[in-house]
């Protein structure tokens, strides 16, 4: 349902057409919905539902009016929204930003599709300052945060944090903060040796049923998780600044202080700025309660406040294990992965017994024989799909990370060999963290919903909108803790 009936209301009286395909009019006398620029006379408020699209109309049991005909109504596309196109910008500045890579306006608006005049513009109506002020604004919070909870050298954290030089480093710093890197560094006290960074979440979150999801998923060698400590630990393989870093890190839940203590290995500590990214991304810890749990309220199902979208470490390692799911149980997809990890895996030396193994490198999975790959018991349509999807990320045509553009990604993934929409939507899910994914062919969904009525599955699912992906993890949730 529309929020702001009586502006509905006011745009359906003066047929505005900016409204077309935004807007739907259910008439209660008639049972007919109509789009806001249909021709017939206006019906009485009171007479009035209105609906953002034409399958919540239908969900309510409305039909379409055979005068203005809603299916002729245009699409809404992502780019359709500036604020969607500026949040959008604002993601791929914060990934530059951890990442340690540069990220040029002129590179950030053609990727976009928008020139770098035009991205200006939204950018500063939208967050209200410039895309470089932004810019400096991540990096100097990236850089506060190591100071103080790292004992990292000062030209580190410079260069870690996107500074071409040390002197810019301290400029912009004194500048902002009107102090010193090193009175910051005395203020927090960091021990030497310690690399722990502490990451907030807003209240509630089901940490149980986000460890649950990895659990049920773990991979030999490469995951564990650990209930009774509230941690999960892993082994991570990231390429920063331009070089390979290797290592293991643990994550531990603090429900008292609603936190998250992210420990790494001296190997990994260069690319603490990607870390935490990643960390942040893969426990979805920016996430909004308030606005999601609202919407799964409408679920057929018990309310369990504060779920979590488990997102991605590494979104090749989410896309390969996607591509293993695909029409087979979470078991046998762990099973399969397993197998791929212990075929292809290096070894790892680390303090945990669990952890022995890096997941495979796309390099590794690409320049493998095609045989190899089959041997595990993988059939040959998925191999010809993995080693499809190594090659374009290994050449860097393909990034699934959440700075990446949602359409392109989502169009260069149905193009390559064995990927569908339903392996697509799940990768953009978890790596490119999209609230909105939405496998509808997914036979857990279909199960939890108890009907294998697509068209059904797809008019309930318009209530569930622009959170449609959390609704689908419930559902899982709800199939995989309860069967």
């Amino acid at each position: 349902m529309v929020a702001d009936a009586a502006a509905a209301y006011l745009a359906l009286r003066a047929r505005d057409a900016r409204f077309d395909g935004r807007l739907f009019v259910g008439v209660t006398t008639t049972g007919v919905y109509c789009r806001p620029v249909c021709r017939v006379r206006t019906p009485r408020p009171e007479h009035c539902r209105f609906f953002a699209s034409a399958a919540q109309a239908e969900a309510a049991a409305f039909r379409p009016c055979l005068k203005c005909r809603p299916e002729v109504a245009p699409g809404l596309s992502a780019m359709d929204s500036s604020r969607v196109l500026a949040e959008q910008a604002a993601r791929a500045i914060e990934h530059a930003v951890h990442a340690g890579e540069a990220l040029p306006l002129a590179r950030l608006a053609s990727r976009l599709g928008v020139t770098d005049r035009h991205l200006r513009r939204i950018f500063a109506a939208t967050h209200g300052v410039s895309p470089h002020a932004y810019l400096t604004t991540q990096r100097l919070l990236l850089a506060k945060q190591l100071l103080t909870d790292t004992a990292q050298p000062v030209t580190r954290v410079a260069l870690a944090s996107g500074f071409a030089s040390l002197r810019r480093f301290n400029a912009a710093f004194r500048q902002r903060y009107r102090l010193a890197p090193t009175q910051l560094r005395r203020a927090g006290a960091a021990v030497p040796g310690d690399a722990v960074l502490r990451l907030a979440w807003r209240p509630p979150y089901d940490v149980d049923a986000l460890l649950g999801f990895f659990a049920r998923r773990q991979l030999d060698g490469v995951e564990e998780v650990d209930p009774a400590t509230l941690a999960l630990r892993r082994t991570l393989a990231l390429v920063h600044g331009g070089q390979v870093h290797a290592g293991w890190l643990e994550v531990r839940f603090v429900p008292a202080r609603h936190e998250v203590h992210v420990q790494v290995c001296d190997a990994l500590a260069p690319a603490l700025g990607e870390l935490r990214r990643r960390a942040r991304q893969a426990l979805d810890l920016d996430a909004d309660p308030s606005l999601i749990d609202p919407v799964l309220a409408r679920l057929p199902l018990p309310p369990r406040p504060g779920l979590r979208l488990p997102g991605a470490f590494d979104g090749f390692e989410v896309a390969v294990r996607t591509v293993l799911g695909q029409q087979v149980s979470v078991k046998a997809a762990r099973t399969l992965a397993n197998r791929l990890v212990e075929r292809f895996g290096p070894r790892l030396a680390t303090p945990h017994p669990a952890l022995r193994r890096l997941f495979p490198s796309p390099q590794a999975i690409a320049q493998a024989r095609p045989e190899e790959i089959g041997t595990l018991g993988i059939v040959r349509q998925r191999v010809a799909a993995l080693q499809a999807l190594a090659r374009e990320v290994a050449a860097g045509r393909l990034a699934l990370h959440p700075g990446a553009p949602l359409a392109p990604t989502l169009a260069a993934l149905r193009a390559l060999p064995g990927i569908g929409d339903w392996t697509a939507q799940l990768v953009a899910m978890r790596a490119l963290a999209w609230p909105d994914a939405w496998p509808s062919g997914d036979v857990g969904l279909m199960i939890a919903l108890g009907t294998r009525d697509a068209k059904r599955v797809a008019a309930l699912a318009e209530a569930w909108r622009p959170w449609r992906a959390y609704a689908l993890l419930r559902l899982w949730h709800h199939v995989e803790t309860t069967t």
